[in-house]
């Protein structure tokens, strides 16, 4: 945690180094750059994605896991862009064909976001509730940090707050197009009635 403090790419050999014990002794630990990298995503994430809202409908759900969850981003983003690095390096390439250690796999937001939006699942069809949860993974996680302060310049608190206010809007948008959705299966459903009577 302490090696990936600035944000770079941990190697096995540094741990090694830094810990006064052999790379042998070192690599029965983290075999590859990607369980290193998988150990201080888990030591910094872990509360993240146990954590479990007390809220009981959905929106408020999502708000609470941005408020109480956004903070643990904050405390450790070094670490969390190096996970990014790495992982954007290794799909690089994997997609060229020329991958030759184990890859870092990144996706548990897709869990902890849908346990937070469960409850919005029943008023929503499959396919709106999964876009809803991908529009939502778009601005949870180190991701939002990275374009908002790299590109914008933003604070951590401007950070958290555009985030926010995206994933309410997105929330928004979504219960606000389910009625309609609803209704224009409901008038479908009854147009095939009256045809079938007709015939």
């Amino acid at each position: 945690m302490n090696l990936a403090r600035h944000g770079a790419v941990v190697t096995v050999a540094e741990v090694a180094a830094a810990a006064g014990v052999s790379r042998a002794t070192a690599y029965r630990y983290y075999p590859s750059r990607a369980r290193l990298i998988k150990a201080i995503v888990e030591e910094s994430l872990g509360p993240v994605r146990r954590f479990e809202s007390r809220e009981l409908a959905g929106a408020e759900r999502v708000r609470d896991l941005f408020h109480r969850t956004f903070p643990r981003f904050k405390e450790f983003e070094p670490q969390l862009r190096a996970a990014l690095q790495l992982a954007l390096e290794h799909t690089a390439l994997e997609r060229a064909g020329q991958l030759q250690e184990e890859p870092f796999r990144r996706g548990h937001r897709r869990t902890i976001l849908a346990r937070a939006a469960e409850p919005l699942r029943s008023r929503l069809d499959a396919r709106d509730f999964e876009n809803l949860l991908k529009a939502l993974s778009l601005v949870y996680g180190i991701e939002p940090y990275v374009v908002l302060k790299d590109i914008w310049g933003a604070s951590n608190r401007e950070v958290d707050r555009v985030a926010r206010w995206v994933a309410d809007a997105v929330i928004e948008k979504a219960l606000r197009d389910a009625p309609a959705i609803a209704k224009t299966a409901s008038r479908a459903t009854a147009r095939k009635g009256t045809i079938r009577r007709t015939k």
